[in-house]
């Protein structure tokens, strides 16, 4: 049987600025830096382990989007990201 790590890998979505601007509406997105495994946060996040989520937000290695990114973002709705959702957040890391 697969585990939640497995599961959320399954669901990794490629996805535009564009088709994630509602969920950034409604405060809901976070995002990671490039050193960290997408599917790895999401399954902390999940999981609620407050102890990876608080050292990653003290390293700043997952954040809310700052208004520049959002100003940047929104000027390039095609930009590309991969995301995971786990309710009620989407973890995004972007496409370079």
């Amino acid at each position: 049987m697969p585990g939640l790590k497995e599961k959320l890998e399954q669901d990794v979505a490629d996805i535009s600025w564009q088709e994630l601007q509602p969920h950034a509406k409604r405060d809901a997105i976070i995002v990671i830096k490039d050193e960290l495994e997408l599917a790895e946060v999401a399954v902390a996040i999940a999981e609620d382990n407050t102890v990876s989520v608080q050292k990653w937000i003290g390293s700043q290695s997952i954040a809310k989007p700052s208004s520049q990114q959002l100003t940047e973002w929104n000027q390039t709705p095609a930009k590309q990201f991969v995301a995971l959702i786990v309710q009620p957040f989407v973890v995004v890391q972007e496409v370079n």
